[in-house]
């Protein structure tokens, strides 16, 4: 099988997913060799508050809860306290949040510590400060970035086709609309993720047509650190009445197809302990995985849809796990690089 991926239909890797499976495990070693990765962070979700009616979401306004700064302080003190080298920041979509109440949690941040790496805010939480403030998307990125921005998360993807997104998300912004945030933080050095939440209401067709969207988009921008598949987690949401997420043998397709058809584009794919479980993303590292994600230390969105695999595991238990699997664990930073 030839990997250019203009050669050949991807579909073919549903045909014969043993031969799909060891192809991404050569992919993987040839990529990144045996080692694993996982990164030492922080969670902080400083609302649940949100305008957004997401049929996945079991999150938004569950609680009404809304963090004060001095409460985003103490988190932070928390996160370099124990040693983390990032905090990732998101939040549901208050109505009348804009530039300047984003740029006052990065100021927090910034007064607890200069060197934390500072990885927030969502495509959507962009374009939505951007439009509360009245401003184009490309200056708040730029405001962001002056006062401490480091990189931000790619979520709010979900599958990037919109009659998808019609269903699942109808208030989101469009494939469009996420794709130009995304180049745009790219173009001014804001480097981020990319993430594909799959197994609800989506085809394989719209699976594979997403992944080469992510991998068109890293081909002209080399802006995406990591792909992290996300198995969309069923309970206490309106979409889970339709859809009961994928199969533990589905996910491992997914991050093996993943790994294939981002070949050599994007070296490092992400098994999430959280949404797979340890078990499952343990065995991940055998079908095109590379990486484990972080200690996270506080998780509130899966858990919040039924996830059962805790919120917090130690730097000590990750290596174990890392090790259990025959992989070299080592810890980086946000951007993949090894500090251990």
């Amino acid at each position: 099988m030839k990997m250019d991926t203009l050669s050949f239909d991807p579909m073919e890797l549903l045909k014969n997913p043993f031969e799909t499976f060891k192809l991404a495990d050569e992919l993987r070693k040839k990529a990144v060799g045996d080692v694993v990765t996982f990164v030492v962070n922080r969670n902080i979700n400083f609302t649940d508050i949100c305008i957004n009616n997401c049929k996945f979401c079991s999150f938004r306004n569950r609680l009404g809860f809304k963090l004060s700064i001095e409460e985003i302080r103490r988190k932070v003190e928390e996160a370099v306290d124990f040693g983390c080298t990032e905090v990732c920041i998101q939040g549901g979509l208050l109505p009348n949040a804009d530039l300047d109440f984003y740029v006052s949690i990065i100021q927090v941040v910034r007064d607890v510590s200069k060197e934390i790496h500072i990885h927030a805010f969502s495509p959507m939480e962009v374009y939505h400060m951007a439009r509360n403030s009245k401003m184009d998307v490309a200056d708040v990125l730029r405001v962001l970035k002056e006062e401490g921005l480091d990189s931000m998360p790619g979520t709010a993807a979900e599958i990037l086709v919109d009659n998808v997104r019609a269903e699942i998300c109808p208030m989101k912004l469009k494939t469009e609309e996420w794709v130009r945030v995304i180049k745009e933080a790219h173009e001014i050095g804001i480097p981020t993720t990319a993430t594909m939440m799959y197994g609800h209401v989506e085809t394989w067709a719209d699976r594979i047509r997403h992944i080469l969207l992510i991998k068109r988009i890293q081909q002209e921008t080399k802006g995406f650190t990591e792909f992290i598949p996300l198995s969309f987690m069923w309970k206490n949401n309106e979409l889970g009445a339709k859809a009961k997420g994928a199969s533990g043998f589905e996910d491992l397709l997914v991050i093996a197809i993943a790994r294939i058809l981002l070949y050599p584009e994007i070296k490092n794919i992400q098994a999430s302990w959280v949404k797979l479980g340890i078990k499952l993303a343990q065995a991940a590292l055998n079908f095109g995985a590379n990486d484990l994600g972080g200690t996270l230390i506080e998780e509130n969105i899966s858990k919040s849809a039924g996830a059962t695999s805790g919120e917090f595991l130690s730097p000590e238990e990750l290596r174990e796990i890392i090790k259990r699997a025959g992989r070299i664990p080592r810890q980086r930073d946000t951007l993949y690089k090894l500090i251990d």
